[in-house]
């Protein structure tokens, strides 16, 4: 009987030692990038009030306690961008050692499916020019780092992927648009990079949200259980909590964005839980600052494969470049021109992930003379039966004139939209629009289609987003 109670404590001592042993999130790992240049958290758990100490081969130390539940974090400081391997050693209960560490510029993507979308393609929606950026994919100074799909109740402390050395393998099956943004961000900058991705399709902007920030919102009810069906798990604050919550302040230059397909029948609330999403985010970086570029999304006819009403996916659109010009550090990819009508996944996903470097080059890393921002509406005024609209123009740009170009609708006070005859004058930035039927004019609408698709033609090769001057 002593035999067996000692086996017995022995057992339960070795259980309790092994569980309690030093661990990291994955996000800690062989081949990771961290940000050059900073002050980088890291973090783990181990047995209470231990110790640990922190050494790495550019020489930057730390040594923390261990709280009583069993946690830690530090910050180590990272030296300027290099292309040597670098090692972390974490000495605590046991030791990790880190390996091929590089010290670079690090970005978060996320979304739903046009940013989970990966080079591979999704179904029969396929990437244009895939086997040309394959063709790029083996580079060792690329790290990317693939988060899987969960969901949680409450915040999770592991991420759950690793990161991978790009190659044709990696690449492949990562987000077209992430891979691509760090294919072109490292071949204008020539230092290591490093993209997270931590995405998935079909869901709505609720999911990515933390709770705190949700429970003002009556309309939302946030479960209490996890549905065991993995495609039932993308609830409110569901996604959050397993798949951005994790990587807690792990210092990172910035983040992409690419979603509200899911959420197109809501637009006036979607504008609310963006500006959310944003605070939330910021907020959980400790970076009031943090730079985020969203994408617009795409044309696509929703109303002709019965996925939603008239207009819902324009008011959308209207919500996402309201955001934009409303708060500050933050950037919109117009998508009018590189849509599909008959695939909500379009094939141009190199067109959007360079228009998200251009915004990322020019106010993160200082080039000049880049168009990156397309051109805006700025006014209306009316004179007689004719409406002169005035644009906002950027880095020089301008309007090409082109002979048919589509998309501008008129209206007197009855609200019947007729399409608009355009004289461009790129000497005032301004297009002139009229319509024999309309003697007085009232509105314009440039782009409310069941599914328009741009053709006016920029300096830059930057489209506008859609707009309307009316709130009917």
């Amino acid at each position: 009987m002593k035999w067996i109670n000692k086996t017995f404590i022995c057992i339960c001592l070795i259980s309790v030692s092994q569980q309690a042993q030093i661990k990291l999130p994955t996000v800690f790992g062989d081949n990771m990038v961290f940000q050059q240049k900073e002050k980088v958290s890291i973090w783990g758990k181990d047995l209470p009030n231990s110790i640990i100490n922190i050494t790495t081969s550019w020489g930057a130390k730390s040594t923390t306690k261990v709280d009583a539940n069993g946690f830690w974090k530090t910050k180590i400081k990272t030296k300027k961008a290099s292309f040597n391997p670098e090692t972390v050693q974490i000495i605590g209960s046991k030791t990790i050692n880190l390996k091929n560490v590089l010290i670079g510029e690090v970005w978060l993507c996320s979304g739903q499916s046009n940013m989970d979308m990966p080079i591979k393609g999704l179904g029969k929606s396929k990437v244009l020019n895939a086997n040309k950026y394959l063709e790029k994919s083996i580079n060792k100074n690329i790290r990317l780092f693939n988060n899987p799909r969960a969901a949680s109740v409450a915040p999770n402390f592991e991420t759950g992927g690793k990161w991978e050395k790009s190659n044709r393998i990696s690449a492949n099956k990562f987000s077209a648009i992430g891979y691509i943004f760090g294919l072109s961000i490292f071949e204008k900058l020539n230092v290591p990079i490093g993209i997270i991705e931590s995405s998935w399709g079909g869901t709505r902007i609720e999911s990515w949200l933390p709770k705190d920030y949700l429970q003002k919102y009556k309309e939302i009810k946030i479960p209490n259980k996890l549905p065991t069906i993995q495609n039932k798990q993308k609830k409110p604050s569901f996604l959050y909590n397993a798949m951005i919550h994790p990587f807690q302040d792990f210092k990172i230059k910035g983040v992409l964005w690419y979603q509200g397909e899911s959420n197109r029948s809501q637009a006036k609330s979607y504008a609310n839980y963006m500006q959310e999403l944003i605070a939330s985010w910021r907020n959980q970086w400790n970076d009031k600052k943090l730079p985020f570029y969203f994408v617009q999304i795409a044309p696509y006819n929703y109303v002709k494969h019965k996925r939603g009403k008239k207009n819902d996916d324009n008011f959308i659109r209207e919500a996402q470049f309201k955001i934009a010009q409303e708060i500050k550090n933050t950037g919109l990819v117009v998508t009018t021109d590189v849509g599909d009508c008959n695939d909500i996944h379009p094939s141009k996903k190199g067109s959007v992930a360079k228009r998200l470097v251009n915004w990322a080059l020019a106010n993160q890393y200082d080039f000049n003379k880049i168009y990156y921002r397309s051109p805006e509406y700025k006014s209306m005024k009316i004179k007689s039966n004719q409406v002169k609209i005035r644009f906002k123009f950027w880095d020089k740009d301008y309007f090409i004139h082109t002979d048919d170009v589509k998309g501008f609708q008129i209206a007197g006070a009855n609200k019947v939209f007729h399409p608009a005859k355009i004289v461009f004058d790129n000497r005032k930035k301004c297009i002139t629009l009229n319509n024999e039927k309309i003697i007085n004019p009232v509105a314009v609408r440039y782009g409310f289609e069941d599914c328009f698709v741009s053709n006016i033609q920029t300096k830059s090769g930057l489209p506008i987003s859609i707009f309307r001057t009316d709130s009917w």
